[in-house]
């Protein structure tokens, strides 16, 4: 199954300046035991009937063979169901002798074209469940169901780079948020797709549309204190991608980290965030939210409400920060489509229902 070209011969640079080989994946484990590669698609139904907030691998070097997955299938009604799991990986060689394969149990990746083209797949269970049982914490009693899924996917916009390094001339708010972003590179592509996923006995042939990001990167989440993350691709083959961390305390009132790209008439464009919905209420869905762009094309106005999520709350994973992992059905002007939505804050700032 092939997903037809969307814009691509529009795109001069996929690879957003870097040499093709970075969208391959590594072909051993890394001598630095904090050293990581990770895979991870966001991938929605375009009409909004199902989502897949995060598909993702985590390969670190310290435990190169036990890698953790996640794997998150939600419907409009709340319906949550969480594969997150550890998985051995599969040989990252294909019939080729080129490493293009990255995995971990049910879950794995493929490299068919370099910043152009990928292919996911899921085979396995994943616990049933609700947003709304992930948020008051009595999530996990239901048992869990069967899912099969394969995607196709050709990106669409060149690739958004970041590359970071320790720079001594950094002040510690800067050191901090290049290693919560990751001491390496890190891009993401938005992307148009085809699949088959099967559940409850049944099969839906979908269109849809997502985002994927490839890092490879030493990543410290010390001192990490939330974020807003957004994006999404419209009909129209517009696009936006955006990345906020609040304010540090004390600080000059400034986002701490603020970087936004967007893609329009076959040009990307990089912005800067001027106001950003960080999560304050925590709901299954139906938050509203408003995002403010600024780039050479002028102020950006995005709306969202939030769909098709999940939810932890206390993340152990992010120094107890409550996290949303989910979609949201953004509107640009006459422009509706279904994008991600990731945003985490610490608990002082929230409120539930």
């Amino acid at each position: 199954m092939t997903v037809e070209t969307f814009l691509t011969d529009k795109i001069d640079d996929l690879c957003g300046g870097l040499a093709p080989e970075r969208d391959l994946v590594l072909p051993t484990q890394p001598t630095e035991p904090e050293m990581r590669e990770s895979v991870s698609v966001w991938l929605f139904e375009e009409s909004g009937a199902f989502g897949f907030p995060r598909m993702g691998i985590e390969a670190e070097a310290r435990c190169w063979n036990d890698r953790r997955l996640q794997a998150a299938f939600t419907f409009p009604d709340g319906r949550a169901l969480n594969g997150a799991a550890r998985g051995a990986p599969p040989s990252p060689i294909d019939e080729q002798g080129r490493p293009t394969i990255i995995g971990a149990g049910p879950l794995s990746f493929r490299c068919i074209d370099p910043f152009r083209r990928w292919t996911m797949t899921y085979d396995g269970t994943a616990l049933e469940g609700t947003a709304r049982e992930q948020i008051d914490r009595s999530y996990g009693k239901r048992g869990s169901k069967h899912i099969r899924l394969h995607v196709d996917m050709t990106m669409v916009t060149p690739a958004w780079v970041q590359e970071t390094s320790l720079d001594p001339h950094m002040t510690e708010t800067e050191k901090a948020n290049a290693a919560a972003m990751g001491l390496g590179y890190r891009f993401e592509h938005h992307l148009r797709a085809v699949g088959t996923y099967e559940i409850d006995g049944r099969t839906y042939p979908f269109k849809g549309t997502g985002t994927r990001i490839h890092r490879q990167s030493i990543r410290r989440l010390e001192g990490f204190v939330g974020h807003c993350w957004l994006s999404a691709v419209f009909p129209d083959g517009s696009a936006f991608g955006s990345l906020a961390y609040p304010p540090r305390e004390g600080g000059d009132g400034e986002y701490s980290y603020n970087d936004a790209v967007i893609y329009k008439n076959g040009r990307l464009y990089r912005a800067r965030i001027v106001s950003a919905p960080f999560l304050r209420r925590i709901v299954p869905s139906g938050d509203e939210m408003l995002l403010e762009l600024e780039s050479d094309l002028g102020r950006a106005i995005i709306e969202g409400t939030t769909a098709l999520g999940t939810f932890r709350i206390g993340n152990p994973d992010m120094g107890g920060l409550n996290l949303q992992q989910g979609g949201a059905l953004f509107r640009w002007g006459d422009q509706r489509a279904y994008g991600m939505c990731e945003r985490s804050t610490h608990e002082s700032l929230t409120t539930i229902g």
